[in-house]
């Protein structure tokens, strides 16, 4: 055999053999807005009886368990679902510019590190504080790198690791704020969470960050878009209103090439939580939302 041909005998080898060790996790985010919003138990039964066994939502609906984390515990077991992480917010310092609140929020998302720890959660998905008139600066970039690399280091401690959500309207957001924190920061100390809908909607494409940050990309949220906005939404969107004009839908839509980023994944073994997530679901109940993407995971990508 040739050398040529040996090394490419070598190659596919590798690549069937990273393949076969891909693993998914399917998951929901289930504060979905018409009809989840104001009942967090309410969602985790419905995505259960739709078939999700993992969920994540937001720290505001556990506040009354910080000091009794056991009872979350039972509550979710008994409905029969187990959590990918619960994600910061409010009432957690979020102002991740300023570092006259660095103390504070070290200190919030600390204590949040080690709540999501009792319920076997690897990983903290983060969201930043919502974004100024102005933008994200290139001073505000200096601190919230160096913050999030210090948060980073301290989790990983604890036996947490930080992820850090890109979404829209946020002080993390676009393409220059997603390159500048990833350069800055060790990705030992410092995760990412592909959001398919908002890398979308910044102008980005999904599919391109997915193999540019590969294995430091813990979770996606997976969400759709407008067919018209493949490989990026030619402008940025001002928020709209989630209920009467919704920019993202269930999976299938056509704005966001799943089957290529599964096709990524795939070939270099990933590992993770595939979180499908939808902001509003204003034409039909979440769970219908909810169960138009479970049966894409299934017919389309062949995950179940």
């Amino acid at each position: 055999m040739r050398r040529r041909d040996l090394m490419a005998s070598a190659a596919a080898a590798a690549t069937a053999l990273s393949a076969a060790k891909a693993s998914y996790r399917v998951g929901i985010t289930s504060n979905t807005r018409g009809g989840w919003e104001d009942d967090v138990f309410l969602s985790f039964r419905e995505s259960r009886a739709v078939g999700y066994r993992w969920v994540e939502s937001f720290i505001h609906y556990f506040t009354a368990y910080w000091d009794k984390p056991a009872e979350l515990q039972k509550r979710i077991s008994d409905i029969g679902v187990k959590f990918v992480t619960i994600c910061n917010g409010g009432p957690l310092e979020m102002h991740f510019e300023d570092p006259a609140r660095h103390a504070k929020l070290i200190e919030d998302h600390l204590k949040l590190g080690r709540f999501i720890r009792h319920f076997g959660c690897t990983h903290l998905k983060i969201n930043l504080g919502p974004r100024r008139p102005e933008g994200t600066t290139e001073a505000d970039l200096v601190q919230i790198s160096a913050l999030l690399q210090k948060l980073g280091a301290a989790l990983r401690a604890e036996g947490i690791r930080l992820a850090v959500h890109a979404h829209m309207w946020a002080q993390f957001e676009n393409q220059r704020e997603v390159d500048y924190v990833m350069s800055h920061t060790n990705a030992k100390d410092l995760a990412f969470v592909l959001d398919t809908g908002h890398i979308t909607m910044a102008g980005m494409d999904p599919v391109a960050l997915t193999k540019k940050l590969g294995h430091r990309i813990v979770e996606f949220h997976l969400k759709d878009t407008k067919p018209e906005w493949k490989g990026g939404a030619p402008k940025r969107l001002d928020r709209p209103d989630m209920m009467k004009d919704p920019p993202f839908f269930p999976l299938g839509h056509g704005g966001v090439d799943f089957a290529a980023i599964k096709s990524h994944l795939d070939a270099i073994g990933w590992q993770g939580f595939l979180t499908v997530e939808l902001d509003s679901s204003p034409f039909r109940p979440p769970r219908e939302s909810a169960r138009i993407s479970l049966r894409y995971f299934e017919d389309k990508l062949g995950i179940r």
